[in-house]
């Protein structure tokens, strides 16, 4: 990338020199993995239709439209007032670690020591940063495919080689573990394991736990699992902790995000808990990247931690009607779409007549103003499905299925 640079110098007698500089920049050849445009052609098409006052149906963020409870609210807002919560936290306030101790004691029934317990900034930076602890040179890791983009942008900016294990619908999006070759669990240092699973929305029964933790130890493959939402599973199912299954915490550590399940994304706050000796390592190289999570994050976490849960639960209530109205509204029009058994997405097959999710997505914003985010997105095996953010009220939802009813994109 060429860059042309001004440098502009007034002499004395206040007369104007100009040289231009032509420098060339090379930057890292790794952000071309990144996938970006996409997002940014979505996000422009947006604007434009917002420009031209149209009405927008933003299904594509997954950030909630909720609220944080008040008592959260008012901990943190109280806790920045004082002059000495500004200062670096430099590491967890005992009370945090206390408090998420007896909240997987009573959510999950998992006993943890102090030693199993760790804050970080957001799952999403603890697992770009986790692989940096664990990583050689040469080592695998194995990620869903489709997964979310962060399982393995992570392990990939930490030098690993990646590997994608399929998930498949006819297979309910659960990996078949004895069809990954051996030449390459081998190599594996761990595996990146999420349910319920950003996009597909898929669940896993416990007994895939007990054959996970198996299949790991047989191999010496750590297991690094990803719990943002168990909070928001439907259809009476109760959401789970892999770390409660017998062995979990011999071979790896669980992240627990506070993010989706009270409404407080913009203060990254989440936990690795688990292995000792897998955090003991991760705590090491964090302490040369980072002071702790600022105090009044961690002082509302206490209190979102530890205060009514009432919260919770009704909003999971209302993600399952959104998601009763999109799911089965879609499909009453004549787009089958499965309801999502958790998380708060869902994840559609494209209409038979489109090619690839990139192209039906922009047709389905120019004719409708309905956003969602193109499967490919999530991996090559997302193609030929988009998924869709449970981030609008039901009415809402609803007039967007109108929307799509009445544009004739699905004849």
């Amino acid at each position: 990338m060429k860059f042309f640079l001004f440098h502009v110098i007034i002499d004395k007698k206040n007369n104007t020199k100009e040289e231009f500089f032509k420098v060339d920049f090379e930057f890292s050849n790794k952000l071309n993995y990144f996938q970006t445009g996409i997002f940014n052609i979505l996000n422009d098409k947006k604007n434009k239709l917002i420009a031209e006052g149209k009405k927008v149906y933003n299904l594509s963020v997954g950030t909630p439209d909720f609220k944080p409870s008040k008592h959260v609210m008012k901990a943190l807002s109280e806790a920045s007032l004082d002059a000495e919560n500004w200062k670096y936290s430099l590491g967890d306030n005992p009370k945090l670690i206390e408090a998420m101790k007896n909240f997987y004691k009573k959510r999950f029934n998992v006993t943890l020591d102090e030693d199993e317990i760790m804050s970080v900034y957001g799952s999403q930076e603890g697992l770009t940063h986790i692989g940096f602890s664990l990583i050689n040179e040469g080592d695998v890791v194995l990620v869903p495919n489709p997964g979310y983009p962060i399982f393995e942008i992570g392990p990939f900016l930490a030098g690993a080689e990646i590997y994608h294990y399929e998930l498949l619908e006819e297979n309910n999006y659960l990996p078949k573990l004895n069809e990954i070759p051996k030449d390459i669990l081998n190599r594996a240092k761990f595996m990146v394991v999420s349910y319920p699973l950003n996009p597909v929305c898929a669940i896993a029964p416990s007994e895939f736990y007990d054959e996970l933790i198996s299949f790991a130890k047989k191999n010496n493959i750590i297991i690094v699992h990803d719990n943002a939402y168990s909070d928001i599973i439907y259809d009476g199912n109760i959401g789970g902790s892999f770390l409660s299954h017998e062995g979990a915490k011999e071979v790896g550590v669980e992240f627990y995000s506070l993010s989706k399940s009270y409404n407080v994304t913009g203060s990254r706050v989440s936990f690795v808990l688990g292995n000792k000796e897998i955090i003991k390592h991760f705590k090491t190289l964090r302490s040369q990247i980072d002071y702790g999570i600022f105090t009044p994050i961690q002082i509302a976490a206490i209190a979102a931690l530890t205060g009514p849960q009432e919260d919770v639960k009704k909003q999971c209530e209302e993600y399952e009607k959104r998601r009763n109205a999109l799911c089965r509204g879609l499909t009453k029009i004549g787009w089958e779409v499965p309801d999502s058994k958790g998380t708060m997405f869902a994840w559609a097959p494209i209409p038979k007549k489109f090619k690839n999710s990139n192209d039906f997505c922009m047709e389905l914003m120019e004719k409708t103003g309905v956003i969602c985010t193109p499967g490919s997105a999530f991996g090559s095996l997302g193609e030929g499905y988009v998924r869709f953010a449970l981030v609008l009220p039901v009415e809402e939802i609803n007039e967007a299925v109108n929307r799509i009813n009445e544009s004739g994109i699905l004849k």
